[in-house]
């Protein structure tokens, strides 16, 4: 039996099934509620894999097609936006002449839509006089072509050098282009923005980072798995500590998980497919990647052969967080800059569920966060997202998901009950009960 759903479904399950005893046609002589999205049955929100959840405090930021009209980023903030194949979209920021900046993009392919391998986006940060600052690119790969959440990040990092583009205050800017071959689906790819500013350092920026470290991956935790269910997407990823943890994935699904690695921590990432019946091999069948807090990547892999027997993959390990490593040549080790919540993604192949069911599979993500945690450099400003806290831990040891103190979510729907009553549903404690009963079993 499978134990163990997505917490978003199990709240949307919930929900979907009270409006449906309490909202059923005839009860009151008046029409079904209309308009309430991903409500159209219990059993399509039962059923299949979840969507990637955007960041619900996400505004709608059309891009510009030119820097003449490009939309403003402010600190802090995340957006949601659309790109069409073959299309640019232009973003502006303001920067002083002092702090590092970092701009992501997460482009989303419908579920169950044909991508291609070298399907790309590519997220570029320039100054104001045209210079580029840094590029980089997130693409379907060949064991990989199947749709899931492509990710790139870009910043402007201050070296220390007096001289050199990308170093002025003034507006900055971001453009986000999508390339997809014409067999590919043609329809827009939902776009998650974020911005996020790390200030300068007072102490402690050194620029040179240890180069002993190891790279020899830790054994299993100590004791036994616990149930937590992964989120949908990095704003909505489910906390998780030193331990390993069970789940189930839906083929075609992605998971997020989030863990706080501090400074002169090192982070290590496993996870395991679990067995089913079936016959068959399935290459690319489940991808594992690890992204920084700003979510840019530090390692994925994606070359796991499945033939239905249990099968782990880890990715690569990376070095302790250090300020200095952002200096690095290694794309691995410079995007391990910074301390805060580090995110992991799995994904699943839904060709899997073409040839070993089309059923949830067990899964298994093993997290080992080594080494003391030491002080990081003096921010001259509030570090933000770049530290950890005793909260943040507390928040790893209680399976917190990621937007849990944005507040509980409400569905209203009005009619249907009798005349001018409007119903409310607070699906936050839906979801908390599900979780409990969940980790009760």
């Amino acid at each position: 039996m499978k134990r163990l759903r997505s917490r978003g479904r199990v709240a949307l399950v919930a929900a979907a099934a009270m409006c449906a005893v309490v909202a059923q046609p005839g009860a009151s002589g008046g029409p079904v509620p209309t308009g309430l999205p991903g409500l159209s049955g219990t059993a399509a929100a039962a059923e299949g894999p979840t969507a990637y959840e955007f960041d619900k405090d996400a505004g709608p930021l059309g891009g510009g097609t030119s820097t003449g009209d490009a939309g403003q980023l402010d600190e802090g903030s995340t957006y949601r936006a659309s790109i069409e194949p073959g299309k640019k979209l232009f973003y502006q920021l303001d920067l002083d002449d002092a702090e590092n900046a970092y701009v992501s993009a997460t482009a989303v392919p419908e579920l169950g839509s044909p991508v291609d391998y070298g399907d790309k986006i590519t997220v570029t940060m320039q100054d104001g006089d045209g210079k580029d600052c840094d590029s980089e690119q997130a693409r379907v790969l060949p064991t990989g072509d199947y749709p899931q959440p492509l990710t790139a990040y870009v910043s402007r990092t201050l070296t220390g050098k007096e001289y050199g583009p990308c170093r002025k205050a003034g507006t900055y800017y971001v453009i986000v282009e999508r390339e997809s071959k014409a067999t590919s689906s043609q329809e827009p790819w939902d776009l998650e923005l974020r911005f996020l500013s790390e200030p300068p350092v007072k102490a402690g920026g050194s620029t040179e980072a240890p180069e002993d470290w190891s790279s020899a991956s830790p054994g299993p935790p100590s004791g036994a798995s616990e149930p937590r269910a992964g989120g949908a997407g990095f704003s909505a990823a489910t906390s998780l500590g030193d331990g390993e943890w069970t789940a189930e994935i839906d083929p075609g699904e992605s998971l997020f998980y989030r863990v706080p690695v501090d400074w002169g921590q090192q982070l290590f990432a496993a996870a395991e497919l679990g067995g089913s019946d079936g016959r068959g091999i399935v290459t690319g069948a489940m991808s594992l990647a690890v992204y920084n807090p700003a979510r840019g990547l530090v390692d994925s892999t994606d070359t796991m052969s499945y033939n239905g027997e249990p099968k782990w993959m880890s990715t690569d390990p990376a070095p302790p967080v250090h300020y200095a490593n952002r200096f690095s040549s290694a794309p691995d080790k410079k995007a391990m800059r910074f301390a805060g919540w580090y995110y992991l993604r799995v994904s699943l192949n839904p060709e899997v569920g073409g040839k070993f069911g089309q059923e949830p599979y067990d899964l298994t993500v093993r997290v080992n966060v080594e080494g003391k945690a030491v002080d990081g450099p003096e921010y001259d400003g509030p570090a933000q997202e770049f530290n950890v806290s005793d909260e943040n831990r507390d928040q790893a040891g209680g399976g917190n998901p990621a937007d849990e103190d944005s507040g509980t979510m409400t569905l209203v729907a009005a009619g249907g009950i009798g005349t001018g009553t409007v119903l409310v549903l607070g699906l936050g404690g839906w979801a908390l009960l599900a979780r409990r009963r969940g980790a009760g079993r």
